[in-house]
């Protein structure tokens, strides 16, 4: 698409200027920014922006939630040229360090004081940092460290440019071309330091569209903005393609009140990871369980139907008379009033992505009338490489290759994509560029998967993960550790899990229990405990992990290629991983090579033969304190099923 972000702002504030852009909750009220409002006030940051000295090609930091005047500040950067580098509002102090300084970055744009206390922490070791600005200034009134201002004073000092020069905020967002450089976007560095993935508008906005086309999407969407602006998925449906179609944005008062701003706002395009999904399910069969027994049995009742009955209707495939008047009696008296609670009422296309969701979770949500389907991208190809069709929606797929796409699979499986979305490159990373980028516009993903005879794409795991089993009866057979720990994240009593096993005999694997399912399941069971740690060891707890471990089993000895991926021994972790110990990522994917290094000694238990492991862990607070945590953990044997030969 030949135009850019800030030009786009333009034409739907000339078009529409008292149209809602954007909406945010405070003290329990949404307010609306129209984009006539929206308009002036990029145009009092941008002149700021300018008159702070940021100029063409600088990198601006932007830290925090979803907030309208953040989302303003990175229009205003693009306007004059200038880069936004959005970072992870949760990340710990230490995190900031390196992609301020691989940025240069001397200007900083944050929402509230915690944000700012982090910046001025890291500023003895990224001392180019010389401006500030922060949103809400609770706790900042006494505040004087130099460079440090509210955006108030910028939006005042643009205010006055503006008078001064008007007409140099069109000509600053003229001189912008497609091809500029519009964002960077730093990975998770699952295996080490970040790096910068570079975008334009045109790689950006090219695949806004392709998304847009392909679901029909229009300026009447309302969409709610939840997850972290610098994770691009976000970024491309509550910004590149809000600016591409025109639709509303939502911005939460807070994380607590999300579910409850869900409900509020009724998004009619929605996206979220499969573990938000699983976590709204859990709450309703834990809700569930507390209900009177006429109601479970309604529950129960009607979902057996929903189950055997929804997702035919949703793929518009031919359904009996009666089965769709019983499917019609129970959205009157279950789906519709559930899609409610959830928030899904007028939901029309949902998405997830990022990791696979399991069968029943996806089946659970289409069969109770919601539109949920998978995508497949990244950062580096600015999220939408498949997308799947309406009608055509499976959880062992993750769609097809939509408008510019194309695919093709190495001689090793790794999936190839070359598309106008791909990333421009990796900043100050020429050698990083190279392994990624073929001469000839090709992207290696790292996936490992194939095309299935319908063109939908299929992914079994990262292509430098698939490792082989070593010895044992299982010699020489296929280990893909990401698609054992999907399986088991399927059931709603585990969390998290990494498993182990290439080069090694056998599998063996972590689990973390959710807290709150197996928590709920203990007190309906009048088993007692004292914390995530007692719980967790409780033999009953084993037992019911052990139970959805072995059904785990049961379902690879179906699959030829996976059989030998079958678990042998499992643990339960005395704590939760966590991304401020290192354990995951900001987007919670698991650090695998540093979960397998930190609790060595349990590895070497599990594949010791030994029955229980002493541990102590030192942890890290959400209030910066250190401690730790020790427990004996209990290790578990489980059963393995031969594989099911299939015949040819």
């Amino acid at each position: 698409m030949q135009t850019t972000f800030p030009r786009l702002m333009l034409d739907h504030a000339r078009e529409r200027p008292q149209a809602a852009a954007l909406r945010e909750k405070l003290y329990g009220i949404w307010q609306t920014v129209t984009w006539g409002q929206l308009a002036t006030l990029v145009r009092q940051l941008a002149c700021g922006l300018a008159e702070a000295g940021v100029r063409r090609g600088d990198h601006v930091v932007v830290i925090g939630d979803n907030r309208p005047r953040l989302y303003a500040s990175m229009l205003a950067a693009q306007s004059i040229g200038a880069v936004p580098v959005p970072l992870y509002q949760d990340a710990a102090t230490t995190e900031f360090v390196f992609p301020v300084n691989n940025a240069e970055v001397r200007y900083a744009i944050v929402e509230d004081q915690e944000q700012v206390d982090k910046l001025l922490e890291i500023r003895p070791q990224c001392p180019q940092l010389a401006r500030i600005w922060y949103d809400d200034p609770r706790g900042l009134r006494k505040y004087g460290e130099p460079g440090l201002e509210a955006l108030d004073a910028l939006i005042a000092s643009g205010t006055a440019r503006s008078q001064r020069e008007p007409g140099f905020y069109d000509a600053q967002v003229g001189a912008g071309q497609p091809h500029d450089v519009a964002a960077m976007f730093f990975t998770s560095g699952t295996t080490g330091h970040p790096k910068g993935v570079v975008h334009t508008h045109f790689t950006l906005l090219d695949r806004a569209n392709a998304g847009k086309s392909f679901d029909k999407l229009t300026a009447d969407e309302e969409v709610l903005a939840y997850m972290p602006p610098a994770w691009v998925g976000q970024n491309i449906f509550s910004y590149a393609q809000w600016l591409a179609c025109g639709y509303v944005v939502n911005c939460p008062e807070s994380a607590a009140t999300v579910t409850i701003d869900l409900k509020e706002v009724g998004p009619t395009y929605y996206f979220a990871p499969p573990r938000i999904f699983e976590g709204l399910l859990t709450s309703v069969m834990i809700r569930m369980e507390d209900a009177g027994a006429f109601k479970r049995w309604l529950f129960h009742r009607c979902m057996a139907v929903a189950k055997r009955v929804g997702p035919a209707l949703m793929d518009g495939k031919p359904v009996s008379a009666t089965d769709r008047l019983k499917w019609q009696l129970g959205d009157l008296a279950i789906f519709g009033p559930l899609r409610n609670t959830l928030g899904f009422s007028r939901v029309r296309v949902a998405y997830t992505a990022g990791e696979a969701i399991g069968p029943d979770l996806f089946t659970f949500y289409r069969s109770i009338g919601i539109n949920l389907k998978q995508l497949y991208g990244s950062t580096e190809t600015a999220v939408f490489v498949c997308l799947q069709p309406d009608n055509e929606a499976r959880a062992d797929t993750v769609g097809v290759p939509i408008e510019g796409v194309q695919i093709k699979l190495a001689d090793s499986g790794e999936i190839l994509v070359k598309s106008p979305g791909l990333l421009k490159e990796y900043y100050k990373n020429p050698a990083a560029t190279a392994e990624v980028l073929t001469p000839d516009g090709w992207y290696h993903t790292g996936d490992a998967g194939f095309i299935d005879a319908g063109g939908h794409l299929k992914i079994i795991d990262r292509a430098k993960d698939v490792g082989r089993i070593v010895g044992g009866a299982n010699d020489g057979a296929m280990f893909a550790p990401k698609y054992v720990e999907n399986k088991l994240k399927f059931f709603p009593q585990i969390k998290e899990a990494v498993a182990f096993g290439d080069q090694r005999a056998s599998v063996c694997a972590f689990i973390n229990i959710d807290f709150d399912a197996v928590g709920n399941w203990a007190e309906k069971n009048n088993l007692p405990y004292a914390g995530y740690t007692d719980l967790a060891q409780k033999p009953e707890v084993y037992a019911l992990i052990r139970d959805c471990v072995e059904k785990v089993n049961a379902d690879l000895s179906q699959d030829d290629r996976l059989a030998g991926s079958q678990i042998s021994r499992f643990l339960i972790l005395h704590k939760e991983l966590d991304a401020d110990d290192g354990e995951l990522t900001r987007t919670r994917k698991v650090r695998r090579g540093t979960i397998g290094d930190k609790y060595k000694v349990l590895v070497d238990a599990l594949y010791g033969g030994r029955t229980e492991q002493f541990i102590e862990t030192a942890m890290k607070f959400e209030d910066g304190r250190t401690g730790s945590v020790s427990a004996t953990l209990k290790i578990a044997d489980v059963k393995t099923f031969p594989a099911v030969r299939r015949a040819a």
